[in-house]
């Protein structure tokens, strides 16, 4: 694992499954108004950390879900 990943296999698989259904909710129309709009814009979230494999607020906490040092 690299020293600038800090998300397991199985975090960064459901935060790109999260990101990918949020966005997919917010553009297909199934979620429209307020609430479409929020699922477009948070939708990215997940899912780019997902596919970075880096969380800066798993960082900020000092949480790594990917095991070695630093483990919570």
């Amino acid at each position: 694992m690299s020293p600038f990943t800090n998300e397991a296999a199985w975090d960064r698989g459901v935060r790109v499954l999260l990101g990918v259904v949020l966005l997919g909710l917010g553009w297909s129309g199934t979620v429209v108004g307020a609430m479409g709009v929020f699922l477009k814009v948070f939708g990215i979230l997940p899912l780019v950390t997902g596919l970075a494999g880096w969380c800066p607020l798993y960082t900020a906490l000092g949480i790594r879900t990917g095991g070695g040092p630093g483990t919570a």
